[in-house]
């Protein structure tokens, strides 16, 4: 039962607009914008969204809503001089799910409600067509039987081909009146055998039951799973349309079809749709016979092809968008059944966006909120040729978009070496970790069976623009043995060529070919937007990104690690580094150096390791403040477990095991393996890493904050403009911060005074523990800056381990709608968010001049970014091939804002 005795359930289609969305649906609410536009929509009501909350709350419907239904119905039957199902003249209408937001065939339909064993024959003789009557009869046994009396739509199906067979015809438009009557009786015999009951003659009842059924589809599986899909609310409910019926299986003078006003797969203008002759609308959508395109209807019915041309002409003008329209046309009059803002192809979004801005009907502002960040990640990864033959060998996660052939490697060694050797190679992992970078910077994309969107192998990728597909668990990874082994059986050895897709996450055995992106050919500058043979998206993309730029607020920094990385980051639009990992700089070469420094028993022997890698670490710096000159660059401080740089625990036992058989000298071996063994920790993540290294290896910082100041000084006096910020992670008190600031202020004050450069680098550090966030008064007193890490405090917050929880538990999540998605993916506002929020507020409290930021890989998603705009940070930070994705969605968040402050 409604609370309020006075709300409304049921709206005439010439009471609402479209602006009542929340409250008609999408469906009703367009119905009756056409209404209002005088356009020829058939007469009906809807009842709204707030009758199904209730129904859906407690299982019936609102006592008033029957009364109110009658009411309308009263009044519908007046309007078109026929009463519901009445033997003689029989109205029979149309009920139809419509929720606020498209949820294109997840909800019921139900045509031809009204027709009975006794209005059939009036059906018949109001349309002077026997044949027709008894068709829109057996469709309406059908459609109801399947989906209000949940019976199986296999045995309509099956009794509909018998029929067809014993007349030896293959459509079901050569079965004539005799034929179908027979369908008729069949069908209901079908209806009773599975329910019990005859079909119900009562036209009332029939309406009653197909609005409760189409309640109740809003929490079907597949409902449920589109929203999850789609990121829909749960809680928003769906209205009933009801509509006076129109016909378009009335012969060849009547049929129905779809139509857009502009292509939605390119956004070009045009005639684009398909029309059906003698059809009714749920037969353009099961695909049962073939469509003509909508052009053909010009020669078929030109008076109404006119109107329909007009129609569309009013309809985008009006709506200012891409519009996709259902109609009827019945015996030469044509009826518009719906409209809706047509859904379209990302490349279509931008052009469309675009020439809509040159047609006059909307400004730059709305143009940017027509595209999406997500939709520019489409077109800026390759793709493969959809045309192609492909043979699909497994799935995994679509990690990191693109897509990527080349031989299969089981290693970091071979993939260089191959790679050195001008071979593209694909690296296939159990996991990745950072020993691997090697061989990831070699391959063109990497493939592991275990591990999520966050793990090592998809953040690293993205990072580098590289295509990743991640946790394919039905792939069998042998590293030792060279092989991977398919669910099937199939073997693919080293050597042999493998295709990845990181947009979808399909893997295929051979090579697909690919077709590249013009759009990161502009990006990366080899293709000019102003050029006359510049592609029409490229310079839609450049036009809208134009705008983002000019208007945005948010600062959009890269995650780059070293020079190369920067200067594509640059190319790209980073306005800066926001996060340099310097442990990305301890790999390779250099990791025989970081081995001495954890081996090392005395101070002369660790001040050793760290003299031989100061030069090293400062030609890093000196290299990434060349490309990034004029633009801050945030270092971070190590930050990962010192057991991440030694060889791992098993490997090492078995080379000291079988070096002590052979009695072959092992001493470094032995002392490693002792080093393994001390520094093993149950939860290394929660453990030894980040500032408390700093603080318990001596030296370590600073000679870090040595070699980025010496770095700064020799910038600076090759006339450069270094703008050096030091941050130091992990920080869970101020204390820790205040010791750490404290031997970096007298190293860089030693550096100035040794070069005679005046050195100004700034100090903060990573928020990414919750008491960090609690404390961030207190912790701004000792930081000029501070950056989200929202990664670990993602982690830290929800007590989850980003690298085992995908796989192991995150798909039941979703599944179960207790994730709308992946907290990983897209910051958690109520949680994460809500510390990030107060850490802002308690920050600039304490330092009202602090420089706010994020670096977690939310920096460069388009949801997460809208709430960093919202909060006041001034800038985010995230992979270079994500920076034009949140350059764009940093410039939505602020039009957005605006245009809501303007309203």
């Amino acid at each position: 039962m409604s609370e309020n005795k006075d709300q409304k359930f049921v709206y005439d289609f010439t009471e609402g607009n479209r602006d009542l969305k929340d409250l008609l649906g999408g469906k009703g609410a367009n119905l009756a914008e056409m209404t209002n536009l005088g356009l020829p929509v058939p007469p009906g009501f809807t009842i709204t969204t707030e009758a199904c909350k209730v129904y859906l709350e407690s299982g019936s419907e609102p006592v008033e809503l029957r009364d109110e239904v009658s009411a309308h119905l009263d009044a519908l039957e007046k309007q078109m001089g026929k009463k519901l199902g009445q033997a003689d003249n029989p109205l029979l209408v149309s009920v139809r799910s419509g929720a606020k937001f498209s949820m294109p065939g997840m909800m019921d339909t139900v045509l031809n409600i009204g027709l009975s064993d006794e209005s059939v024959a009036g059906l018949a003789a109001q349309a002077d067509n026997e044949r027709f009557a008894w068709d829109s009869y057996r469709r309406l046994i059908q459609m109801f039987g399947k989906t209000v009396l949940d019976v199986d739509g296999e045995l309509f199906e099956d009794a509909l081909d018998e029929a067809k067979a014993a007349k030896k015809v293959a459509s079901d438009t050569d079965l004539d009146a005799a034929d179908l009557k027979k369908v008729v009786e069949h069908f209901k015999k079908i209806v009773k055998t599975a329910t019990g009951r005859d079909f119900p003659q009562d036209p009332r009842e029939q309406m009653d039951l197909a609005i409760e059924a189409v309640f109740n589809s809003w929490n079907t599986d597949r409902a449920k799973l589109y929203r999850r899909q789609e990121r829909i609310p749960g809680d928003l409910g769906t209205a009933v349309n009801v509509c006076s019926m129109v016909f378009g299986n009335l012969g060849p003078d009547s049929g129905t079809g779809v139509a857009f006003t502009r292509d939605p797969a390119s956004g070009h203008a045009g005639v684009y749709g398909d029309y059906l002759q003698n059809a009714q609308g749920e037969d353009v959508v099961a695909g049962i016979r073939n469509t003509v395109p909508l052009a053909e209807l010009e020669s078929i019915d030109k008076k109404s092809y006119d109107q329909l041309m007009e129609i569309m002409t009013t309809l985008e003008t009006h709506y200012k968008d891409l519009c996709d329209i259902e109609f009827t046309i019945e015996r030469g009059q044509l009826w518009m059944l719906q409209t809706r803002v047509g859904k379209r192809t990302a490349g279509a979004a931008f052009r469309i966006a675009t020439q809509l801005v040159d047609q006059g009907l909307i400004d730059e502002a709305e143009a940017l909120q027509r595209v999406t960040g997500a939709q520019l990640a489409q077109l800026m990864f390759p793709k493969f040729d959809e045309t192609a033959k492909v043979e699909q060998i497994g799935r995994g996660i679509a990690a990191s978009p693109g897509a990527a052939v080349g031989k299969a490697v089981f290693d970091s060694y071979t993939a260089v070496k191959w790679s050195r050797s001008g071979e593209k190679v694909i690296l296939i992992r159990r996991e990745t970790n950072p020993d691997d970078l090697d061989g990831m910077i070699a391959a063109e994309g990497i493939l592991t069976s275990r591990g999520g969107k966050t793990s090592h192998a998809a953040v690293v990728a993205r990072g580098m623009g590289k295509t990743c597909v991640c946790g394919a668990e039905e792939l069998e990874v042998d590293t030792k043995r060279r092989r991977m082994t398919t669910a099937s059986g199939v073997v693919i050895e080293e050597g042999d060529v493998v295709s990845i897709d990181g947009s979808t996450g399909k893997v295929y055995v051979g090579e697909v070919p690919v077709v590249p992106s013009p759009v990161v050919e502009y990006f990366e500058g080899r293709m000019h937007a102003g050029a006359d043979d510049a592609d029409e998206l490229v310079q839609a993309v450049h036009r809208i990104m134009a705008y983002a730029d000019r208007v945005r607020r948010l600062r959009v920094r890269a995650n780059a690690d070293n020079a190369e990385d920067a200067s594509r980051a640059r190319r790209f639009g980073a306005q800066g580094i926001g996060l340099c990992r310097t442990e990305h700089m301890f790999l390779g070469e250099r990791r025989e150096m970081v081995e001495k420094l954890i081996l090392a028993d005395t101070d002369e022997e660790r001040e050793e390791a760290l003299k031989a890698l100061l030069p090293l670490q400062k030609k890093d710096f000196v290299e990434l403040f060349e490309a990034m000159d004029g633009l801050p660059v945030t270092v971070r401080l190590l930050d990962p477990p010192l057991h991440e740089f030694l060889p791992d625990i098993t490997e090492l036992s078995v080379r000291v095991a079988l070096a002590e058989a052979r009695k072959e000298p092992h001493e470094n071996e032995l002392r490693l393996l002792q080093a393994v063994h001390r520094l093993h920790e149950q939860n290394p993540m929660l453990g030894l890493r980040g500032v408390r290294l700093g603080l318990v290896i001596p030296g370590l910082f600073t000679m870090q904050v040595r070699a980025i100041a010496e770095a700064a000084a020799e910038r600076i006096d090759a006339k450069g403009d270094p703008r050096a910020e030091i941050m130091i992670p992990l920080v869970g008190t101020v204390q820790e911060l205040e010791i750490v600031r404290e031997d970096a202020e007298k190293v860089i004050a030693e550096v100035s005074a040794k070069t005679g450069v005046e050195l100004k680098l700034a100090l903060g550090t990573m928020i990414e523990l919750p008491r960090a966030a609690v404390t961030a008064g207190q912790i701004a007193e000792a930081a000029e800056f501070f950056s989200f890490g929202t990664n670990d405090l993602t982690q830290t917050v929800w007590g989850f381990s980003r690298d085992d929880v995908e796989a192991s538990f995150f798909t039941a999540y979703l599944e179960k709608g207790i994730f709308g998605v992946s907290p990983f993916e897209t910051i958690d506002k109520d949680g994460v968010g809500a510390l990030v929020r107060s850490a802002v507020e308690a920050g600039r409290a304490t330092r009202p001049d602090i420089k706010l930021g994020v670096c977690g890989e939310h920096g460069g998603d388009p949801e997460s970014v809208h709430f960093f705009h919202e909060v006041g940070l001034d800038y985010v930070s995230c992979s270079p091939f994500r920076i034009p994705v949140a350059r764009l969605e940093a410039g939505r968040a602020a039009a957005g804002s605006a245009g809501s402050d303007s309203r």
